[in-house]
């Protein structure tokens, strides 16, 4: 059966999980776990995602991430890329690392935030790495210590996290920790790990049952944590941008025709994008190529960076600047007169 595509868009929360292949040890010592914590430290505001909570074990970890303009994929790409070619060469191996692609949830904000946050930072102590929550307070690598204020993590987004338990800071952390102290006693929470919805009705037998009393609206995917209509207005949005996608490839639309399109709205050649410098015309023009091949046409940023002669961070910027003039001009890919 083949598997289904990843949702992905802006401003979306997102349960990622990773794991090593066959289950295998991604993270060997404290140097690997360091390694990757400065990776996030550098990758989460590059990409102006939000990280509500984290843990790294030893063969898998877990983050609750809201996407940011560019979605998911460009950052957990250059996450795991980068810790594997890190991995391999300093244990001398090779080959694959991660057990095929990251898992991605979309998850239903107000129903699921704090709980999600609650069962990733438990891991430590559901596998017995710590025993007890004096010691999970304490556990380096997990965002729960910063939550606690038991140290800091500059690009972990606390005050939204805290902001669910109250709006002063000492009476927010007290709650949330009554709150993680209350779900140890729950177990593993299978039903928060995706298709929570049909999980928690019984499964698919419980649910055909409730269709042939005529709930027919019931809807789960995999692939989302969240009641009936959020799942369809998540599918809804997805068939969307797909439909948008292949609309375009149809008409004809690549990288060379969306720098013709480009090239036309701003009275310049089309080389003049592909040029280095700093100039505010060829700048705007990069900047909207690379918002369109990326927003549009879903194109990764790493082919635009070897296109472009760029870094990857580098396109990122450029993205970011041309959806700002997308939104300042009305500018429209499909409208070669915009």
């Amino acid at each position: 059966m083949p598997r289904l595509a990843r949702l992905d868009a802006p401003g979306i929360l997102h349960h990622v999980i990773i794991r090593g292949i066959e289950r295998k040890t991604i993270f060997r010592d404290k140097a690997d776990q360091e390694r990757f914590v400065d990776r996030l430290s550098n990758l989460i505001p590059e990409t102006q995602t939000s990280c509500y909570a984290w843990v790294l074990m030893t063969n898998h970890a877990h983050f609750l991430f809201r996407s940011g303009p560019l979605g998911l994929a460009g950052l957990m790409q250059r996450l795991l890329t980068g810790h594997a070619v890190s991995f391999n060469r300093r244990h001398k191996r090779h080959g694959q690392l991660f057990q095929n692609r990251y898992k991605s949830i979309i998850c239903q904000e107000d129903a699921y935030l704090k709980e999600l946050v609650r069962y990733i930072h438990l891991n430590p102590l559901r596998a017995g790495l710590v025993e007890g929550l004096k010691a999970l307070n304490d556990y380096a690598f997990c965002g729960h210590r910063s939550l606690v204020g038991k140290g800091v993590c500059g690009w972990q987004d606390d005050a939204y996290v805290l902001g669910c338990f109250a709006k002063n800071k000492t009476t927010a952390r007290n709650r949330y920790c009554a709150y993680v102290k209350a779900g140890i006693d729950m177990g593993r929470r299978p039903e928060l790990v995706g298709g929570g919805l049909i999980r928690s009705l019984g499964g698919w037998s419980e649910v055909k049952k409730m269709r042939l009393k005529g709930m027919d609206r019931i809807k789960g995917d995999e692939r989302i944590l969240g009641d009936s209509d959020f799942v369809m207005s998540v599918l809804s949005q997805a068939d969307e941008q797909f439909e948008r996608r292949y609309e375009l490839k149809r008409l004809g639309y690549d990288m060379s025709l969306v720098a013709d399109t480009v090239a036309r709205i701003y009275s310049i050649d089309e080389d003049d994008i592909f040029v280095k410098g700093r100039q505010k015309l060829r700048s705007d023009a990069r900047g909207l190529f690379c918002y369109w091949c990326s927003a549009e046409l879903g194109l990764p940023l790493t082919d635009l960076a070897r296109k472009l002669a760029m870094t990857v961070s580098g396109v990122g910027y450029a993205v970011r600047r041309g959806e700002k003039i997308v939104k300042q001009h009305q500018y429209r890919l499909t409208d070669k007169e915009s």
